[in-house]
């Protein structure tokens, strides 16, 4: 019977995965927010900037990115009720 080969990983091996999702900071109603920078990727979001936001008890929270990146896609629709931590949006990281 032949020998299985291993699978080893080398140290400092690292996987560039671009992708990254922005989730909802509280539970509430959501509304998107008009992009504000369009390029031929899509929306250039910052760190920081708010995508939307969530309104529950009269209070409205932004939905703000922890990346910088192109706005891929909208995962979250106006007016869908969102529980924290579900998926708002995903965006393509630009690559430092």
């Amino acid at each position: 019977m032949p020998d299985t080969p291993t699978l080893t990983l080398e140290p400092g091996e690292d996987l560039m995965v671009l992708e990254r999702v922005v989730v909802a900071p509280t539970r509430g109603v959501f509304t998107p927010i008009e992009p504000a920078l369009t390029t031929t990727e899509g929306e250039l979001v910052e760190v920081g900037q708010a995508i939307g936001t969530i309104e529950s008890s009269g209070t409205a929270t932004p939905v703000v990115s922890p990346f910088t990146g192109f706005l891929m896609g909208m995962i979250a629709h106006e007016g869908e009720r969102l529980r924290e931590g579900e998926p708002v949006a995903w965006l393509r990281v630009v690559a430092a």
